[in-house]
């Protein structure tokens, strides 16, 4: 009798186990990926190449915002000053407290840049996301860490939308733009940063866009305005009395210059709503200041990122990635050369 009540007890321990673990093995498969049984909340350092680039500044909040909804994740923000020593400095001093994963802007990024970044956080084995790095630069380096994501947003196609806004016009009202009826279009290029795949790309498209229209076009003059307001501001405040009415157009690789380059524009009555004392420019990254300025019809457009996708594409990569999983995994994302591609549409703000 005893040997049978102990038969009994086993096969009721043996039975309440297999239970378990079946219910748990559901669960697992059942549950959301990001939704652990678990309080802890993961440390997330984003490092910024400058505090006076406005988009981050858009984007800083859109992170903030996630951080609300999924009370998952704490962001802490730090700036570079657009000095890459200094975020080698940050980064060290990062990697030596509990930090979970790093998302970084760089402000130099260049291929042995990237590698010694990513070496410094290989040591840690902590997680990293890099963002606007060449395809080029992913090729050589991807390799060298099994837990780093590159992401970045299609720059050609920014650079093309960018060129139809001129073409359109050109095309539908061409007055407006060759002011001086030479069928050409002349125009100063202020460029964000002269190694910077989005500079590059969003340079050399938006001008070839408009040459293979069958525009014929002239540069005047090419500045490195490191995607500043400011800087813009003081380049064409001086290109505009050098070149004496000859500028028919702005071409900007970042609402930021954009905006500075209308500030300038219009301390000297122009681009204040005198069509005849207006100079077409187009941007990019759809900031609030520069919808107004389109709006009021002192600026022609932009091209529209929102801060907001890519703060979602960031967060999902990033909790993939703490949990071993593959960064894109149970996403929409495309990699295309190595890095996930931000899903903006491409939309066009202009003047109505």
């Amino acid at each position: 009798m005893k040997t049978l009540k102990r038969i009994i007890l086993f096969i009721i321990i043996i039975s309440t186990a297999l239970n378990l673990m079946i219910n748990a093995k559901f669960n697992a498969f059942a549950n959301p990926i990001f939704n652990l049984n678990t309080t802890s909340v993961i440390n997330a350092a984003v490092l910024f190449s400058n505090s006076d680039d406005l988009f981050l500044l858009q984007l800083k909040q859109s992170l903030e915002d996630i951080q609300k909804e999924h009370k998952d994740i704490q962001f802490t923000f730090y700036y570079g000053k657009d000095n890459i020593s200094l975020q080698y400095e940050t980064l060290d001093s990062i990697l030596k407290n509990n930090i979970d994963i790093i998302i970084a802007s760089l402000a130099d990024t260049s291929e042995d840049v990237i590698e010694n970044v990513i070496l410094m956080v290989k040591q840690k084995n902590v997680p990293l996301i890099l963002a606007g790095i060449s395809p080029e630069a992913v090729s050589k380096v991807s390799n060298y860490y099994n837990k780093v994501a590159f992401i970045s947003s299609d720059y050609k196609q920014q650079g093309i939308s960018q060129g139809k806004i001129l073409v359109d016009l050109w095309n539908n009202n061409k007055n407006a733009l060759d002011k001086n009826n030479d069928n050409i279009l002349q125009y100063v290029l202020l460029q964000g940063k002269k190694a910077n795949p989005a500079a590059i790309n969003r340079t050399i498209y938006a001008i070839s866009t408009i040459n293979d229209s069958g525009i014929k076009t002239q540069q005047l003059a090419l500045v490195n305005g490191n995607w500043l307001k400011e800087l813009a501001k003081e380049s064409i405040d001086s290109l505009f009395l050098k070149y004496d009415g000859k500028i028919e157009a702005i071409v900007a690789n970042n609402d930021s210059m954009a905006i500075g380059s209308i500030e300038a524009l219009q301390k000297y009555n122009y681009n204040k709503g005198d069509k005849s004392k207006t100079i077409a420019v187009v941007g990019v990254d759809g900031l609030l200041e520069a919808k107004y300025l389109i709006d009021k019809g002192f600026m022609t457009g932009t091209i529209v990122l929102d801060p907001k996708i890519e703060a979602e594409l960031i967060y999902n990569i990033a909790m993939n990635l703490i949990h071993n999983l593959n960064p894109i995994e149970n996403t929409n994302y495309k990699i295309v050369n190595g890095e996930i591609i931000i899903p903006y549409p491409d939309d066009k703000y202009i003047t109505k």
